[in-house]
């Protein structure tokens, strides 16, 4: 799973393990130094891996694209099958750009 650092905390880190999935997750920069301060008793930093995070950008990029579409941004469409129709017309354009 891949997410910002709002997701950053010991509750959501020990939940993703459980069920044995990887968190790709940056650290708070306050996490950062509450663990530094605390010495040897702070533990080890979480894994964190900076290549597989950077492809998270293009996700947002879509959905920024998706969101200039002003139909799928609020929603106009009252049936569902409509909507999706129009999520899967913008992801061919956006395709087609590339």
């Amino acid at each position: 799973m891949i997410a910002d650092k709002a997701y950053s905390n010991g509750i959501i880190r020990n939940y993703l393990t459980t069920r044995g999935v990887k968190a790709v997750i940056p650290q708070k920069s306050n996490e950062k130094t509450s663990r530094k301060n605390k010495g040897s008793t702070g533990g080890r930093p979480p894994t964190f891996d900076a290549m597989l995070y950077k492809g998270r950008n293009v996700v947002e990029r879509h959905f920024g694209l998706a969101k200039q579409w002003r139909g799928i941004a609020t929603r106009y469409e009252k049936l569902a099958i409509t909507y999706r129709a129009t999520a899967v017309l913008c992801a061919v354009v956006a395709w087609l750009r590339n």
